[in-house]
């Protein structure tokens, strides 16, 4: 019998090949090939190879490795051949279960809104509404329908009171020997990162490595490293190779190249027909009326609209978030993701599979401030079908994590608990004060982290914080931060005596400069 790591290579190259034979780069290296038929260069008695030296020297061979590459970045490898898949979702019983229950509560607030409301889910708006929000595209922001009867399904805080009440049923409290001293709020036993580990994975911000977002490195004079990080960038770019932009990235992108170096990443190259798929979705915005668009302008009124950095992205914030609820290829991330899509029943047809959609389309429902998600990125992409390619990939890598219950490295349930962990281990007066006054630090930070720091953060900062996120493919640099941020803060924290007094202390995040604040706490905290 075939070994199982090779086992689970073949499945995995199985798995991408099916996956790229549906995609528009096939038919379009099929079309490339035969083109190739009739060039001199190529001979019938060395087909073969000729038309793969062609793909090579044209750059299609790229486009494919690139494919292939974020394939493997976006999907988990997979478990076991035999594995159910559920198990892909989430291997652990009791988190798929408490998820299932939090997707109750979510579609029972939306149901009951509804309800009270007196408004479908969904309906088509009249022909005079479709012209008028047709001529207003560019500028929906100055609409002001009175939003005042809808309100987010759920806000952050709700989310954390479920993780803090999530237990492994296998163990009766305190059973687990190596978990019994954790005094955090979150009380399931996950393996985390401790500081070695963490010092290893993430050794491209050590303190002997340039980097962007550091002023005075003492090894290298900033503007040298600088000058020949741009250089090797714009290299990186030309040979448009997605692994090797990856790896770049870990030290920072210039500001001049992060829009193309992200697109590159993330494999997104904004084609034709992507631009074709974005003006359907914005049609089918225009000729349908849902529910969840009131939520989504409700929610950029609320964050966005009053956030100093990105109120003058409004529009472009409704556009992309309203395409977003309506793309159904949203639903693929659901065979990886521990989430289930929601379901709603044609009306009185309750229960009957055959009359079942998912509802919103994309299977997402929005809460408090998931326009956050897209603000920063309307920094760097300023076309609109770009910048939503961009959105829609960077949520089903990563910020679809940051609001499902998982056991995933990446998943919130881990990022909060690899917070604690750090916080108890490393500054375990401070810990200790906090727990006592009922400040627990994880009430404060939770919100950071469900929106990966964005309308915390000044830009700048933020977007060298995104830079970090795609170049590991991994969120847990979020937790480190947040815990950064208490150490840095920790001498005014010790003088609190409230959960207020600490928040306020914690208020403005706006003039930290994060890369600092990470060098500092992995490299130069004594263990």
């Amino acid at each position: 019998a075939m070994a199982e790591p090779e086992r689970g290579l073949s499945l995995s190259i199985a798995r991408v090949v099916q996956r790229l034979q549906g995609s528009s780069l096939h038919s379009q290296l099929e079309r490339q090939a035969r083109i190739s038929l009739h060039k001199p260069e190529i001979k019938l008695e060395s087909l073969k190879e000729d038309i793969k030296d062609f793909l090579k020297t044209s750059g299609w061979e790229k486009k494919l490795q690139n494919a292939v590459y974020s394939e493997l970045n976006v999907f988990p490898w997979p478990c076991h051949p035999a594995a159910p898949p559920e198990h892909i979702k989430e291997p652990l019983a009791y988190m798929r279960k408490a998820q299932g229950s939090w997707e109750k509560r979510i579609l029972k607030s939306l149901n009951s809104m509804c309800t009270e409301l007196s408004i479908p889910l969904a309906q088509k708006r009249p022909v005079n509404e479709q012209k008028e929000l047709l001529n207003k595209w560019n500028e929906m922001g100055t609409d002001e329908p009175d939003l005042s009867l809808f309100r987010p399904v759920y806000a952050p805080k709700d989310f954390l009171e479920v993780l803090m009440n999530l237990r492994n049923p296998n163990y009766e409290n305190g059973e687990q020997p190596s978990f019994r001293n954790h005094l955090g709020l979150i009380q399931v036993p996950l393996k985390v990162k401790d500081i070695s580990e963490l010092k290893e994975d993430f050794s491209e911000l050590g303190l002997n490595v340039g980097q962007l977002g550091i002023d005075d490195s003492a090894q290298v004079p900033p503007e040298f490293f600088e000058n020949e990080h741009v250089r090797i960038g714009q290299k990186v770019l030309a040979e448009q190779d997605s692994a090797a932009a990856q790896q770049y990235v870990r030290q920072g992108c210039p500001t001049a190249l992060r829009a193309d170096l992200w697109a590159l990443i993330l494999n997104i190259s904004n084609q034709p027909e992507d631009v074709l798929y974005y003006e359907q979705l914005k049609s089918n915005v225009i000729q349908h009326n849902l529910l969840v668009d009131s939520l989504i302008y409700k929610d950029v009124k609320l964050t966005a609209s009053n956030d100093d950095y990105y109120f003058v992205f409004e529009d472009y914030l409704y556009q992309v978030l309203l395409c977003f609820s309506r793309d159904t290829s949203v639903l693929e991330h659901f065979t990886y993701s521990s989430a289930t899509p929601p379901k709603s029943y044609i009306q009185g047809k309750l229960g009957m599979e055959e009359y079942a959609v998912f509802y919103p389309p994309n299977g997402v429902i929005p809460f408090h401030g998931f326009s956050m998600y897209v603000a920063p990125l309307c920094f760097l992409y300023h076309e609109p079908s770009k910048l939503y390619q961009i959105f829609r990939e960077m949520y089903v890598r990563f910020f679809f994590r940051l609001h499902s219950i998982s056991s995933h490295p990446s998943g919130i349930v881990s990022l909060c608990l690899l917070f604690e962990t750090l916080l108890q281990t490393h500054l375990p007066q401070l810990f200790y004060h906090l727990r006592e006054i009922g400040a627990q630090p994880l009430r404060i930070s939770f919100k950071w982290m469900v929106r990966a720091f964005s309308g915390y953060l000044a830009t700048d900062q933020l977007l060298l914080l995104w830079d970090r996120i795609l170049g590991y493919n991994s969120l847990e640099i979020l937790a480190v931060l947040a815990a950064a941020v208490f150490a840095f803060r920790a001498v005014n924290l010790m003088e609190v005596t409230s959960l207020a007094a600490a928040e306020a202390v914690l208020a403005d995040l706006s003039t930290l400069k994060v890369m600092p604040l990470l060098q500092i706490f992995l490299f130069a905290t004594v263990t």
